[in-house]
């Protein structure tokens, strides 16, 4: 495991990391400004470090310009910063790290594809040096025998599972990054309490793109000794999930977007998400918030 690696996976042990959404209009425009605002009020209010241009900010989709911008915008809070490299058909995962690294990044998350992921990892950790995330998602959830590959790459400082509803699958990927000496990162919104149980050690949520301190009281909660304290926060974030990361899964942007403009994070107008599914018969903001009672 190389000396950044390392570094990096020390700094984010038990730390929320928000996944953060990008604020944007109907149409797809980007506003750096408000982009700006939104991340420094998620760090205000309890993140420990921002993952940005990942599946919840919608990376895949912007151009080089916008995720430069926001990229640099996120560095500018003073929290480490993880930039999520890959996803689009295009590929080019090496290159978004390197321009990440450029911009003052510490790390990378890297998308999963259907190529080879050990290949795709060492190019990103070749051209760029940044230490990575490794990601098991629900979309294309990795081969046990590749995750263990993967978590053993020098480059690699962690593995984030968001596999969400799969808890075997999660525990499994718990257990192969804890044994490498890797962190084990939560990326569980609809099993997150259940994860820190079996052993996640820091969290990567979109849950945290709003309603920060909501999914920060469950991390710590469950640092103190209060059982009932662990008990009374999970439920209460188990109502928002259950209320976000629903059918259509991929609506859950839209949803946070709408919870964040609720809580004033963003304005309406930029509280879109153009790239996710129709929800008909939903509306801002009314169902998400009703959940946190």
């Amino acid at each position: 495991m190389s000396s950044g690696a390392a570094r990096l996976r020390d700094r984010l042990r038990g730390v929320l990391i928000a996944a953060a959404a990008t604020p944007m209009t109907a149409s797809g425009e980007v506003d750096l400004d408000i982009v700006e605002t939104y991340l420094r009020g998620l760090v205000t209010d309890g993140a420990g470090a921002l993952a940005v241009l990942a599946h919840t900010g919608r990376g895949p989709y912007l151009t080089d310009e916008v995720r430069a911008g926001v990229i640099a915008r996120a560095v500018g809070t003073g929290v480490p910063v993880i930039v999520g490299v890959g996803g689009s058909p295009g590929g080019g995962a090496d290159e978004q790290a390197a321009v990440a690294a450029g911009l003052g990044a510490q790390g990378a998350l890297v998308f999963p594809d259907d190529g080879d992921r050990l290949a795709r990892h060492d190019a990103v950790w070749r051209a760029s040096g940044l230490p990575m995330i490794a990601f098991d998602l629900y979309t294309r959830p990795c081969p046990p025998a590749v995750l263990r590959d993967l978590v053993r790459h020098p480059g690699v400082a962690g593995l984030k599972s968001a596999l969400l509803f799969d808890a075997m699958g999660c525990q499994r990927a718990i257990a192969v990054a804890r044994e490498a000496g890797r962190l084990a990162v939560t990326g569980e919104d609809r099993m997150f309490a259940p994860s820190l149980m079996w052993g996640a050690q820091a969290a990567l949520v979109g849950l945290a793109a709003a309603a920060v301190g909501v999914t920060r009281e469950v991390l710590c909660a469950f640092e103190g000794a209060d059982l009932a304290r662990f008990l009374r926060a999970s439920e209460r974030l188990d109502r928002l999930a259950a209320a976000t990361f629903t059918e259509p899964m991929e609506g859950y942007v839209q949803r946070m977007l709408w919870v964040a403009a609720a809580e004033g994070r963003v304005p309406a107008s930029h509280a879109h998400d153009p790239y996710g599914p129709p929800l008909p018969g939903e509306s801002p903001p009314g169902v998400p918030l009703a959940a946190l009672g």
